[in-house]
């Protein structure tokens, strides 16, 4: 099989798995479906595979995956320039990133391994293992909260970083695979449904998809043929009031506007 060939059978395998993820995901047809509204566009690195995002004291934080690739980093807003720059040890695939106090927690994929980083500095300080995969990371005021693939969330002791229970999410009665970077945003859980472009509204208590908000028009606007640049990446800027969203290998991170909050 000849290589454009094979990026033609690669690229028609990943777009069924896209159709039945999204199916699957979606599949409650009582949930609503509301668009996303570009508010601002700011640049965003190309070449970053992202697989957390979060926004603190003013700059962005982003972790990237692939492994030899993988880093956590400061990113001013509104340039895009890396402030500081963090490289995970060698044989880790990055992937969710959330901060508590004065330390910054991150993930890798499939090791069972995640890693404890000063913050603001970025200095790798300690490490924890947990069973499966990590894949996002955010908290609320008590707890941090893990997405691994499957339907269920983590609840997490901020210290021990133990597990304290879980939660599992489904959207009208069906279990919601593949929830991939979390963020907490005014008193609900929102997944990036990895290789899809909806993010799901949880409510943090239930476990129900409160309502899917559809990224489609900004992930058909970046316009690339690659299959792994999906929609993944939210964060919120709590003091102003404001939500972003980006994806892997996107040239564009995304200001939206605040969906209809009576769901």
């Amino acid at each position: 099989m000849n290589w454009f060939r094979f990026r033609l059978f690669g690229l028609a395998a990943c777009l069924g798995l896209i159709a039945s993820t999204r199916n699957d995901a979606m599949a409650g047809a009582v949930v609503p479906v509301e668009q996303a509204e570009v508010v601002a566009v700011l640049p965003h690195d190309p070449t970053s595979f992202t697989e957390g995002l979060f926004f603190q004291d003013g700059s962005l934080f982003e972790s990237t995956g692939r492994v030899g690739h993988s880093v956590i980093r400061k990113v001013a807003l509104d340039t895009g320039k890396v402030l500081a720059e963090s490289v995970l040890p060698d044989g880790y695939f990055g992937e969710g990133i959330v901060t508590w106090r004065d330390r910054l927690i991150s993930l890798t994929w499939r090791s069972g391994k995640g890693f404890i980083w000063s913050y603001p500095g970025l200095a790798r300080i300690g490490g924890f293992s947990y069973l499966g995969e990590g894949w996002g990371l955010t908290h609320d005021d008590r707890t941090l909260i893990m997405s691994d693939g499957t339907p269920c969330l983590r609840r997490l002791d901020p210290v021990t970083l133990h597990v304290l229970a879980k939660l599992c999410v489904t959207a009208g009665g069906v279990p919601v695979r593949r929830l991939n970077e979390l963020e907490y945003i005014h008193g609900e859980i929102w997944a990036n449904i990895w290789m899809t472009p909806e993010i799901a509204r949880i409510d943090p208590v239930t476990g129900e998809v409160k309502s899917w908000l559809d990224l489609t028009a900004l992930q058909e606007n970046i316009n690339s043929f690659d299959p792994d640049a999906v929609a993944n990446g939210i964060a919120f800027d709590q003091k102003n009031d404001r939500v972003f969203v980006t994806g892997k290998y996107w040239p564009r991170l995304y200001q939206i506007k605040f969906p209809d909050r009576k769901h």
